[in-house]
């Protein structure tokens, strides 16, 4: 039984933000400051990537360690309520990123999956953007 009322509920998931999201705004900032110029959320490329830098073929995707089952303390929870509509919504978002991660990697795209949990760690998360901008 959910311990909040069903317009609680809906309040709390409305708030919920799916792009301009901290992490994401962090990642950003990483990117500009390093130098590079970058289009956000291309639509034309499979799972819309958060931040696309087009002249290097690569993409950034900023995930919420929860909502795509990271390997971490945050994703590994499981809802205790609707457990059958949670897990299998949860398992389809993990499946459709390494999907399309695959169809970006097909089409020539060097992809880098920056987790929520990592954007904790400044510098280190720093250090795998540069790694991975520098990289050929």
């Amino acid at each position: 039984m959910d311990v909040l009322t069903k317009e609680q509920r809906s309040y709390c998931m409305s708030q919920i933000r799916k792009t301009n999201t901290t992490p994401e705004l962090m990642v950003r900032r990483i990117v500009h400051r390093l130098g590079y110029r970058f289009r956000l959320y291309r639509r034309d490329l499979p799972g819309c990537p958060d931040i696309v830098l087009p002249r290097h073929r690569k993409v950034i995707f900023v995930h919420g360690c929860w909502w795509h089952r990271h390997n971490c303390r945050y994703g590994r929870r499981t809802p205790k309520t609707r457990q059958e509509y949670w897990i299998p919504k949860l398992q389809g978002n993990k499946e459709r990123y390494k999907r399309d991660r695959r169809a970006l990697q097909v089409q020539g795209w060097k992809v880098l999956t920056v987790w929520e949990c990592q954007t904790k760690k400044l510098e280190k998360v720093t250090e795998k953007i540069v790694n991975f901008l520098t990289q050929n």
